[in-house]
């Protein structure tokens, strides 16, 4: 005996539920709750489910032809080069036809600055149309004309229904397309307001299948949640060929445009830019721009080099020790992994003998850059041993991840962060002790000193008071 189920759905976030209710219980939207599907389930040989009055069983449909893939030519696309050095880094050389990528951050970043910056500098020679359903044209032409260059080639579109944006698309046919937001897109097609997870997801699968048939590359802006995905929550990443992710800190001019996916080319590139009054200037030098201000004789100040995609970056590591002043310590860490403080301050006390309890610590990554790169552990260490032994490290460079047992294991690409920090002038290196090498090396002008506990740095650096 067969019964049929009705299931509910809810237009604004896709909830499921059995029975109708005035209020989603997910997102707690009112009147969103629809009837969505209805289930068969019995006794009989299968069961089936009807979307919309349609029966997920076609037997009437006439079956495709799949190709052999030693039949299929395979071509290398030429991409679209955006002038932009760092973009193109990121991009892996350029744009490739008919890709969608997708370019997420939190609200005022500079995601619209940073596109309208590519489709500046594209549309000096080629055919730009940029779509924004948030700006006027106005507006959009003022910030354009604030970047500078010219905009010859580019067109202004302030449409958010995806049909007539695609329509206009196909009849204009430009080399590229700017969608600005996908949150502001609608459907005449899906019962769901702007922003729903529904029109998100069906808007953005009529882009791509029209990016795919007409080789007509496409950039969708897409703002974050504050969990840090594209509000959606991470229904389009799937949908795209690439994702990027633009961050710093709105208060600051750092920004970094990190590749997350990427179907034509390395997910290990990083774009470095700065903020200014012009828009969005690639930064070709990230390590002398990190130390531009650094003050070497202070205590507790490390440089320490990192991994921005493939390229070593040299970055200051800020500390700050004092007694505390109430019952329990404060740990702050501005750029660094609060949890990863806590444990390395536990490390230094239990295998390195320097007990913090009774003292309030202070990290802070100059330069607004969050580091997420386990490398820098030994910096930290030392320049939190440095600021309590009121001691000036000079001028060194240290790396090297912290085990719980004290241990310095070594890094990746040793070689290319030794070569950064030489070509900015450093003469000493605090590094793990690689395997089958000596305990002092010299590679080029820098003197290497290996360590492969925190006892064996806090003795190379730190001067013991009689």
């Amino acid at each position: 005996m067969k019964t049929a189920t009705t299931i509910y759905t809810c237009t604004k976030c896709d909830a499921q539920s059995p029975k109708w209710t005035g209020q989603c219980l997910e997102c707690g939207a009112w009147g969103t709750v629809a009837i969505g599907a209805t289930s068969t389930s019995g006794s009989g040989s299968g069961s089936s489910v009807r979307l919309s009055g349609q029966t997920s069983r076609h037997p009437g449909v006439p079956p495709a032809k799949p190709e052999h893939f030693d039949d299929i030519r395979s071509e290398d696309s030429v991409r679209l080069p955006i002038g932009i050095d760092e973009l193109d880094r990121v991009f892996g050389g350029g744009i490739v036809p008919g890709s969608v990528t997708l370019v997420g951050g939190e609200p005022g970043i500079g995601k619209s600055t940073i596109c309208l910056q590519v489709a500046v500098k594209i549309s000096k020679n080629k055919k730009v149309i940029y779509a924004s359903g948030e700006e006027s044209a106005a507006q959009v032409k003022s910030r354009a004309g604030r970047i500078g260059g010219g905009t010859n080639e580019m067109l202004f579109l302030g449409e958010t229904e995806v049909e007539t944006i695609i329509a206009t698309l196909n009849h204009e046919r430009p080399a590229l397309a700017v969608i600005d937001s996908v949150q502001m897109l609608r459907s005449s097609e899906i019962p769901a307001e702007a922003g729903a997870v529904s029109t998100i997801r069906g808007a953005t699968a009529k882009l791509v299948e029209f990016a795919k048939r007409t080789s007509v590359p496409l950039i969708l802006v897409g703002h974050v949640t504050k969990d840090g995905n594209v509000a959606g929550p991470k229904t389009l990443e799937h949908l795209v060929d690439a994702v990027l992710s633009f961050e710093g800190e709105r208060t600051g001019q750092l920004r970094l445009l990190r590749v997350l996916k990427n179907r034509f080319g390395s997910t290990d590139e990083t774009g470095i830019f700065e903020m200014t009054g012009e828009g969005l200037k690639e930064i070709t030098n990230p390590s002398a721009y990190m130390l531009e201000e650094r003050n070497g004789s202070t205590p507790g100040d490390v440089v320490s080099c990192v991994l921005e995609g493939t390229r070593p970056v040299l970055v200051d590591i800020q500390a700050l020790v004092q007694p505390t002043s109430f019952g329990y310590p404060t740990r702050r860490a501005t750029g660094f992994d609060q949890s990863r403080l806590e444990m390395l301050i536990a490390v230094l006390a239990a295998r390195g003998g320097l007990n913090l309890g009774q003292h309030d610590v202070f990290i802070n990554v100059v330069g607004g850059l969050k580091i997420k790169d386990p490398s820098v552990d030994l910096a930290v260490l030392l320049a939190l041993a440095s600021a309590h032994s009121n001691q000036s490290l000079g001028d060194l460079v240290v790396w090297g991840e912290v085990g719980l047992g004290g241990e310095i294991r070594p890094v990746p690409a040793t070689d290319r962060r030794l070569s950064e920090a030489a070509r900015l002038g450093i003469k000493t290196a605090i590094t793990p002790l690689p395997r089958n090498k000596t305990s002092v090396r010299l590679k080029g002008d820098i003197e290497i000193r290996d360590v492969h506990t925190i006892t064996e740095a806090l003795t190379a650096v730190i001067k013991t008071k009689a």
